[in-house]
């Protein structure tokens, strides 16, 4: 198993609802996937199959036994809301593990790579929708993870701003050598940011489609190769019932 996380045909279902059926997909070291797909369809679903918040499936989630996760899962996860906890500061935060002392270097360091050096002492009410975010990447980067989970992070902020992120997200995961699994409703960011965009549609929801982006980083927004990759991403979202 040479792959980080590989899910195989998973089956998910909420009571006589199911939501996933025979969803199979595997993320390689140093990848960036992007899951696309309409509102209800699953995406989030499969993201907490994968940081494993939801263990009721059929199916097999495994990770790779012969790489080294540390103590911890090796799963660092950042959700749509930055979920801090407003009486802790910024870096209180960023190192909350269970009540175990911070490694306060590591935490300054995460704030230089965020943006936010010199911000660990504020409050969240201090921070922008922005830096909120940016400390919720930073938390979940705190625990050294082999894998970054990403549940629509930038949908709260504004276009640049939510750009700025993206290409934050770029850099950190280049920089510690991170694959990412990104849950997004946007089809520019899935192109920007992904090497591949796996594309999920159905009643219930499977693979319908799965584009490689074979563009090396850093990429340029307005590049043409995108804009083709968008348009067949909207063709195959398209044709998915409402």
């Amino acid at each position: 198993m040479s792959a980080l996380l590989r899910m195989s045909n998973i089956h998910k279902s909420f009571a006589e609802l199911t939501v996933l059926e025979d969803v199979s997909l595997a993320l390689a070291p140093g990848e960036i996937i992007s899951l696309l797909g309409p509102s209800g369809c699953g995406k989030s679903t499969l993201l907490r199959i994968a940081a494993g918040l939801d263990t009721h499936f059929h199916g097999a989630m495994e990770r790779n036994p012969l790489l080294d996760f540390g103590t911890g899962s090796g799963i660092g996860v950042v959700f749509q809301e930055p979920r801090l906890m407003p009486w802790l500061s910024v870096a209180e935060n960023i190192g909350f593990a269970d009540g175990r002392r911070a490694d306060e270097r590591w935490v300054r360091q995460l704030l230089r790579d965020v943006g936010l050096e010199g911000r660990g002492d504020a409050l969240p009410k201090q921070l922008s929708g922005g830096m909120a975010q940016r400390v919720a990447i930073a938390r979940g980067l705190y625990g050294r993870p082999q894998v970054l989970l990403l549940d629509e992070p930038f949908s709260a902020v504004d276009a640049f701003t939510r750009m700025k992120l993206q290409d934050l997200v770029i850099k950190l995961a280049a920089q510690y050598e991170i694959s990412v699994l990104l849950v997004t409703h946007d089809l520019d960011e899935a192109v920007y940011l992904s090497d591949r965009v796996i594309i999920l549609g159905g009643r219930p929801s499977r693979i319908v489609a799965e584009l490689d982006v074979p563009l090396a980083q850093p990429r340029d927004r307005r590049a043409a190769e995108l804009a083709l990759l968008k348009g067949e991403a909207l063709t195959a979202l398209y044709q998915q019932p409402r």
